[in-house]
């Protein structure tokens, strides 16, 4: 398995060993002992799978207290996936990277606790695994607008289709300090 980390303390992609022919392919996409050796020592209580349609954007989510790590991936189709560092005292706080996942490079991508998440889908329909650190809580979600300039995520689409509730996100600097996790080095 090959592991890259990102500049984001904690963000790590990670491409499992992908053994195909002309029948399919078979791999593992979780392995406790394999994951810990390669860095990623958590312990996932729910997995989650959606389905969106070509511009859809999803995020960017967080929760706190009770912050949630995700393990995602795509299953079939092509996201634009985004995680943004929002711990307070972070030396990379505000931060973000993105990485493309799509259903046939078979790359996931490990977002810690303390960073917001979110996704935009970049082919006619994308189904998004994922697992949590943490279950839901619906009471400690927070939304961080999409496109904050603050920020300055690129995302490769312009006008996405959003959920009300993500229309309706907070920019970073309008999020009480007491919503955000804090850095623990």
């Amino acid at each position: 398995m090959k592991v890259t980390q990102t500049k984001l303390s904690g963000a790590m992609v990670f491409e499992p060993k992908v053994f195909g022919d002309e029948r399919g392919f078979f791999m593992e996409t979780w392995n406790q002992q394999r994951y810990k050796e390669a860095g990623l020592d958590v312990t996932f209580v729910q997995s989650n799978l959606s389905k969106s349609a070509k511009g859809v954007l999803r995020g960017l989510h967080f929760q706190n207290p009770n912050p949630q790590g995700k393990l995602v991936q795509i299953l079939t189709g092509e996201v634009f996936d985004v995680a943004v560092d929002i711990r307070q005292g972070s030396p990379t706080f505000g931060q973000w990277h993105g990485e493309i996942l799509t259903g046939d490079n078979h790359k996931q991508f490990y977002i810690p606790e303390g960073f917001a998440h979110g996704f935009c889908v970049l082919s006619e329909t994308a189904i998004f695994s994922y697992m949590c650190t943490n279950l839901y809580s619906p009471k400690d979600e927070t939304s961080l607008i999409w496109n904050d300039a603050s920020i300055g995520i690129e995302w490769p689409i312009s006008r996405p289709s959003l959920s009300a509730k993500d229309a309706n996100a907070l920019r970073l600097s309008d999020i009480p300090s007491k919503k955000l996790p804090v850095f623990m080095p």
